[in-house]
């Protein structure tokens, strides 16, 4: 159950009210009397009791399919001692009262929607439980320590007595709010840690969950967007006349990526078909662009040529030039990459209606700061006459951190004075997305007498994202992403070196599901296993003994080859193997056991087993998801997916030609949680980095072919 509600009606309503907000000291908590007084005042997280019983949670995080709706609804509600069948959400507006009070943004992404508000949403929980105890123990004249909180209800258990959380809702509204409450202790907890079932489940089953694609406003008119073909091009003709004389089409006009820096023809029409056929018409021709030497040949060339070239360093220990000298045995190898797509199940879409005095924009986006302060650019609006109205999200993976979609939709509503409705065609959406980067990396290894990992030396060549998206987290040169899970990597190595080499390339490049780590981990954990194999050691016993001092990473290792049976054998053509990677504050270590058939090239994974350490657990059912969703993903990555550059832009156009993993192809999946008191973990990416690397290492253990390059196809498999 979810609608999105504006701060004035939520403050209207009857029954207690409690705010979180983040001040200099700390975090605040605040009465809806107090935050009527204080106009100043900025709430990021609301809870509200009624009189009918009903407990509603406003989320401040966008649901893509990780079920924040959910996990974090159970945190308030444990702490409030709720009965969970009276809990239900709502969806904040966009605003600086939400913001996340660690990133400074209303966005979801990073794995960090659990993390950064576990602890806000339990004090919010806790002042509320409290307030109602207080209003209780008042209405029964009795001292506050002889009553009791029980699934939505307060108890005094000497006289039999009980009133629900509805009963005690306006006098406990009228209570102070509790400055520091007492949280509980996790022997107490009686929601956090169930597999509970999805509170956003129903409306998708039944569909009434509305998707930005979903959304229909009145009198609006539907865009579609000539762009370029090839980076850099520009028009040189294009027919207006014969678009406007398509049924239904209103407007041909510019519309300019602020992203990209180009401009498009847009066509509105009064049907989407309409749109399209106006499109046609507009038969627009463009110049060459500013690349038309660009493809997957050149692309690859520039990648190994980038490795000879020096960058910045991002990790020094010990010396390795004269570790490497000295090493008897040496392994030395390259990978590349390629660029990949984000694959939302929903293509990217907006509905925006923009009027001199406000705005109001439907999408499914992960960035409500960044929504708010491009259409406040575009439009001259202040951001409290904008509304951004957050849909559910089919499929996010990163690439709905991006406000492209937003500008164009925005502009054209300006422009026209009508609400637009913009949707991407699949085919609009592969070859103009902000791609996963392509990337290479050259890595050298040394191993003393003893058979020890003495020396690591790695230079990964890739482009940048940070210095776009967050160029104020670029430190000496480095993109964090670039150099993640290899500058922190916990491999006890004494002799280690980073260097990142930036490429830049018109290729735009984004978020994708892990980052840095999605192809960091493959790197990485495939080099360690031709160590082990240089070594004469079993790449489990190899990993163990450079973590001993990590035991997280340990731990997780050992759950999943154990669960896995790591050391049963397998069929002639088949082989099994492992990985690990800590991202995003999580452990996660996953065996593959694939066979290979070399004959004809085919490569199935049969098994995975995955073992996650996230710390704290809120859901396991969700846990166990995504851990899924990653494992499937992270398969196809490595089988089937990536981009085909040609003559300038992008060749690859929709799913005939950009191959996804096939339901019949998904292998079994066993997930073990290994729970422990640590800090809480992100959940929604750490699944994926580690399976591709999992995978090669079990295609080396089945047929001795190492895999260096990425998708994992027959020819490639040749070539090994």
């Amino acid at each position: 159950m979810s609608r999105q509600l504006t701060r004035r009606e939520f403050l209207r309503l009857a029954g207690l009210t409690v705010a979180i907000s983040l001040a200099p000291s700390g975090y605040r908590l605040l009465s809806a009397e107090e935050i009527a007084k204080d106009k100043s005042f900025s709430p990021n997280v609301w809870l509200q009791i009624t009189p009918d019983n009903i407990v509603t949670i406003v989320v401040n995080k966008s649901e893509m399919g990780q079920g924040v709706y959910t996990s974090l609804p159970m945190i308030v509600a444990d702490e409030l001692d709720a009965d969970w069948k009276q809990v239900r959400f709502e969806v904040a507006p966009a605003g600086e009262r939400y913001i996340d009070p660690l990133s400074g943004m209303e966005s979801t992404g990073g794995s960090t929607s659990v993390r950064h508000m576990f602890e806000p949403l339990r004090k919010a929980g806790a002042a509320a439980r409290e307030m109602l105890i207080t209003a209780a123990a008042k209405k029964w004249g009795l001292p506050v320590n002889e009553c009791e909180p029980s699934k939505g209800t307060v108890i005094h258990n000497k006289s039999n007595r009980k009133l629900t959380y509805g009963q005690l809702a306006e006098d406990a509204s009228k209570l102070p709010v509790p400055k520091n409450p007492s949280l509980k202790k996790e022997s107490q907890f009686t929601i956090i840690g169930k597999p509970l079932d999805r509170l956003d489940i129903s409306g998708k089953v039944n569909g009434s969950a509305v998707f930005g694609i979903d959304v229909f406003v009145p009198n609006m008119l539907y865009a579609s967007i000539e762009r370029p073909p090839v980076y850099g091009a520009r028009v040189l003709s294009y027919d207006k006349e014969a678009a406007l004389k398509i049924v239904g089409v209103k407007h041909v006009m510019d519309v300019e990526s602020l992203s990209y820096g180009y401009r498009g023809k847009a066509v509105c029409a009064e049907t989407i078909e309409g749109a399209w056929k106006g499109r046609n018409a507009l038969n627009v021709k463009w110049n060459r662009g500013s690349h038309p030497e660009l493809n997957n040949e050149s692309l690859h060339t520039m990648l190994i040529e980038h490795l000879k070239k020096d960058g910045v360093v991002a990790r020094n220990d010990g010396d390795v030039k004269l570790a490497l000298k000295k090493a008897s045995k040496k392994v030395e190898a390259t990978y590349t990459l390629p660029y990949l797509y984000h694959s939302t199940m929903e293509p990217m879409n907006c509905t925006a209606y923009v009027t001199p005095s406000g705005c109001d924009i439907w999408v499914p986006t992960q960035n409500q700061t960044g929504v708010l302060q491009v259409a406040s650019k575009i439009t001259g609006l202040k951001p409290g006459q904008i509304n951004v109205h957050t849909t559910y999200l089919g499929g996010g993976f990163g690439r709905r951190f991006e406000t492209d979609v937003v500008q164009e939709a925005v502009q054209l509503s300006k422009e026209t004075g009508k609400p637009i409705k913009l949707i991407w065609s699949r085919e609009e959406d592969v070859k103009n997305d902000l791609y996963r980067p392509a990337n290479s990396c050259k890595i050298e290894g040394g191993i003393d007498e003893k058979d020890l990992l003495v020396v690591w030396s790695h230079k990964v060549v890739v482009p940048s994202i940070f210095s776009r998206v967050f160029p104020q987290m670029m430190k000496n040169g480095i993109d964090p992403a670039a150099v993640e899970g290899i500058a922190n990597m916990e491999y006890e190595i004494p002799n280690v070196y980073v260097e990142y080499v930036r490429l830049d390339m018109p290729v735009p490049v984004g978020f994708w599901r892990s980052v840095g780590s999605t192809h960091n981990a493959f790197t990485v954990e495939c080099f360690i296993d031709e160590l082990a194999h240089a070594a004469n050691k079993d790449p489990l016993e190899f990993r163990l003994n450079l973590l001993k001092n990590h035991k997280r990473a340990y731990k997780v290792l050992e759950v999943a080859a154990e669960k896995a049976g790591w050391k049963k054998p397998l069929k002639k053509g088949q082989g099994r193997g492992i990985a690990q990677h800590l991202s995003f504050g999580s452990y996660v270590a996953q065996v593959a056991e694939v066979s290979v058939d070399e004959k004809i090239g085919i490569i199935k994974a049969h098994r995975v087993v995955c073992a996650v350490d996230c710390g704290d657990v809120i859901n396991p059912a969700i846990i166990t998801a995504q851990m899924e969703s990653g494992i499937v993903m992270g398969l196809s990555v490595a089988l089937k997916e990536g981009i085909e550059l040609k003559k300038g832009g992008v060749a690859t156009s929709n799913f005939n030609n950009y191959e996804l993993l096939r339901m019949h192809e998904a292998p079994e999946i066993e997930v073990h949680i290994v729970r422990n008191k640590e800090k809480l973990g992100g959940i929604g990416e750490p699944g994926v980095p580690p399976i591709a690397p999992a995978v090669a290492n079990a295609i080396f253990a089945a047929t001795g072919k190492r895999i260096r390059r990425l998708p994992i196809s027959a020819e490639e498999l040749k070539k090994a």
